[in-house]
This record gives structure tokens, sequence and C-alpha cells, in this order.
């Protein structure tokens, strides 16, 4: 079995070692990852300039790693369609420092990574450590060596991804694993004004999160509640409910009969 492995962190990050570390304990494991932190850029691509890909060493000597200076989706598809010799069997993109609950998928680097992968026929998971001080990556990466033989065993169909989140406690503290949905998690940004050394004004941003009412058994709670959380993500945004709605507007002679339904 080849796994691929990547994330939005870097390539010198811990999380990705310590996923990369331990998936070698079931397969071959190859390391395609963004030379720096690539967080929040969502599934951007790069396309009006050169993407490079570095050989490291970081992860010694039998495992192959590549430092791109493009983003966790070029990463994946450099990695997928000119790097490898082969096309790898899974790719895992964490572990994320930080979670990616609810809707923080839409902007996530690590999540897109996976999507990625699944765009290109390679089942994926994307995998967060759900929270920005706690850095004890061991339970996450132990959880990943089980979630990957049952991805190479049972597969996964219909441009499917698993995102995982594991709660920042030692493994004994953990509940246990869930299968759930997704919460809603909106934020509330403040900017800064600052002025530069030429005088012009620039803008920092920060957010914090803000959850809204969610179920018990969202991913958003039960991480709260110390369990695992798997969230089956598709990248289908169709609204199907709308199609039938929307039918039945009225555009004037622009809309013809083509809208009728």
């Amino acid at each position: 079995m080849l796994i691929l492995v990547t994330n939005d962190d870097g390539i010198a990050a811990a999380g990705i070692k310590s996923l990369a570390n331990s998936l070698k304990r079931i397969g071959d494991v190859a390391v395609v990852a963004p030379e720096r932190e690539r967080s929040a850029v969502g599934h951007a691509i790069t396309m009006h300039k050169p993407l490079r890909a570095k050989p490291v060493g970081y992860f010694g000597d039998r495992t192959k790693a590549w430092a791109v200076n493009g983003t966790p989706a070029d990463c994946v598809k450099l990695g997928v369609e000119a790097l490898l010799d082969k096309k790898p069997d899974l790719v895992f993109s964490g572990i994320n420092k930080g979670p990616n609950l609810g809707t923080d998928v839409l902007y996530s680097g690590t999540v897109s990574a996976a999507i990625e992968a699944v765009m290109l026929g390679v089942p994926s998971a994307a995998l967060s450590l759900a929270s920005y001080e706690y850095d004890d990556f061991s339970a996450a990466s132990e959880f990943a060596l089980s979630l990957a033989d049952n991805m190479y065993r049972e597969g996964l169909e219909g441009n499917t991804l698993l995102n995982v989140n594991v709660p920042p406690v030692p493994i004994n503290e953990i509940r246990g694993i869930r299968s759930t949905r997704l919460g809603t998690r909106r934020y509330k940004n403040s900017f800064q004004v600052r002025v530069d050394p030429r005088g012009q004004e620039y803008y920092w941003m920060s957010g914090e999160a803000v959850d809204e009412e969610n179920d018990r058994d969202c991913d958003i709670n039960l991480v709260a509640e110390n369990f695992i959380t798997i969230t089956p993500v598709h990248f289908d945004l169709t609204r199907f409910d709308y199609i039938e709605m929307l039918g039945g507007w009225k555009f004037g002679p622009m809309g013809g009969k083509g809208n009728e339904r």
C-alpha cells in the first residue's frame, strides 16, 4: 500500500511528521507538502507561476519527500500526477494543528487537499487535532493507522472523503469514535487598521469562532465531549430541494421556456 501524505501547516510541521511516521507501520509513505504554512487557502491552485518541488530528507532515507512552493491542492496534484512512480492507494492530509469543524471545511487547506485527492480518484482523509495549543499528536497518529486500514479494505465511493477531528486529550481520555455530520460554525471577524512605514493603510484580520445552536451529535459538540469524529464529506454542493423551486422563477424574455418544469 502506498500512502501520499500532505498538509497545510507546511512540511516541517510536527503533525505531518507524526502522521507519516505512524503510517509507515502499515505501508509505504511518500510526502508532498507545502514548503511553508498555507493554512486557510481553501482549494486554491497555482496557475501563473512555476511550481517547484524540492526533495527533502525530513522523513528518513526510505521515505521520498518533496517541499513544494504551492498550495495543499497543488501538492496532491503534483504528487499524484507527476512526482510519484505510481498512483497512491490513499491520501492522508494532516495532522492539522487546530480544528476543522463545521464550516471550517470550506476554508481549510487540509480538507481541500483531501478533496483534490478524491477528484483524482484516490480515497482520502483529512485529520485535525482540535486545538491550537495542544501539541501531542500521538492519539491522532494512532487513530490514522486503523482508519487507513479500514479505508484500504472497505474503500470509499461516491466522491467522498473523511474529515476527522481528534480531541486534544491523551489517548486514555478519548471517549470513543463517532461518525457524524458537520455542525455550523461562523466567524466574527475584526479588522485592525495599521499604517506601514510609507504611510499606507493596511488591514490585519482576526476572527473568533461563533458556534450556532447545533444538535448534540454534530462534530463540533462531540469533539468538545472528547469523541473522535468522522464526517463523510463530498464536494457536490448542490441544494437539490431548491432546483424545482427555482424552476418556477420568472426571468422574462431571457428565461424562454428553459426554466419551466
